[in-house]
């Protein structure tokens, strides 16, 4: 079982990481990549902006406890003028432990005189490392783009792509459908010429083969009569027109 598992999570693994290369768009990855780049940058500089405000708070810190060495100083003086050495005492003591702390925070002004510096010397070699990312990064997407056209009109040229495949087998169905219609349309127009389709105009009278037989001959017997009438009408006529034409003969004779 533990075997029959690994197959499946590496097949799984395998099938994934086809899905995401297909789907992977370098020119999104590499804009990607650039502004992480960026964000990491900007980190930068607000850590040295954090440096240089807490260095300026030292030493305004720094200026205030040298303005209390000098007031203490001063006031240490004047005691002793007036022969207070106890006030005198205890102005000089104060004075020499703002001097230790003054001590200290100069030592931190000065650790973070050297982060400032160390930090903006990082921040100058990550941004020219962003720079020459940011022109190696045009120039790929530029070199994927041309190649990606390159694809594209060679597929269409080809007609390899899958685009022009579905479009190959839509042509071919539409060829298929187009001689199977000429087929048909063929065919209909054969059976037609054929008589093998009544005429439309017939259907739906009621009428049958045998009423369509009886109804020609009813016409071709009212035909005859007509014509044997129109006969016997221009026989008479004829006979009175000869008659007419003999008597008319014996008048100029005589």
């Amino acid at each position: 079982m533990p075997g029959l598992a690994g197959r499946m999570s590496t097949t799984i693994k395998a099938k994934i990481s086809k899905m995401l290369d297909r789907a992977e768009d370098p020119a999104e990855t590499l804009d990607y990549g650039y502004r992480k780049q960026q964000e990491h940058l900007q980190q930068v500089k607000k850590g040295i902006a954090d440096v240089v405000t807490a260095k300026k708070r030292i030493q305004m810190q720094s200026k205030k406890l040298e303005e209390q060495v000098v007031k203490l100083d001063t006031q240490a003086r004047q005691a002793i003028s007036q022969n207070r050495e106890d006030l005198a005492r205890m102005a000089l003591e104060r004075k020499t432990a703002i001097q230790t702390e003054l001590q200290g925070l100069d030592t931190q002004v000065t650790q973070l005189e050297q982060q400032q510096e160390q930090l903006i010397e990082n921040e100058k070699r990550l941004r020219a490392k962003i720079e020459a990312f940011r022109t190696k990064k045009e120039v790929i997407k530029a070199q994927y783009s041309a190649a990606e056209a390159q694809v594209m009109i060679s597929e269409a040229a080809s007609g390899v792509g899958e685009e022009m495949a579905d479009l190959g087998l839509a042509m071919q169905r539409a060829e298929e459908k187009t001689e199977d219609m000429k087929a048909r349309a063929n065919a209909v127009g054969e059976l037609e010429s054929a008589g093998v389709f009544e005429d439309i105009t017939q259907l739906g009278s009621g009428s049958s083969e045998i009423d369509r037989e009886l109804a020609q001959l009813s016409q071709g017997t009212q035909v005859d009569e007509e014509l044997a009438k129109m006969k016997a009408e221009l026989g008479a006529g004829s006979s009175t027109d000869a008659s007419v034409l003999e008597e008319g003969q014996k008048e100029e004779n005589q």
